[in-house]
């Protein structure tokens, strides 16, 4: 990976999978994703937290669990991450709740 993609960050892709008795987060892990990356755990939690920080959490789950059926899941956009934590880009679907 060059300097510049390194710069730009990793583009995981987050949903909310429902089953019949609860909401599942879904993380999409880029293939090439960057090796600054060492705990799976780590940034999946904090992917978690960068949707959450940005989205009024309740409101999205009452939307996604009335609108989807068990089975599904529900695109909720993407974030941009550097290893460090650092945001970089957030983009959501206009049917989640924006915080």
């Amino acid at each position: 990976m060059s300097e510049t993609e390194h710069d730009a960050g990793d583009t995981f892709g987050v949903g909310i999978h429902l089953t019949e008795a609860e909401f599942q987060f879904v993380v999409h892990v880029p293939s090439d994703i960057d090796s600054g990356w060492t705990d799976p755990e780590e940034f999946q939690q904090l992917v978690a937290e960068t949707v959450w920080d940005r989205l009024d959490r309740t409101a999205t789950l009452r939307r996604i669990d009335a609108d989807a059926e068990p089975g599904e899941t529900v695109t909720l956009g993407r974030v941009t991450l550097r290893p460090d934590g650092t945001v970089v880009d957030t983009a959501f679907r206009a049917s989640a709740v924006e915080a």
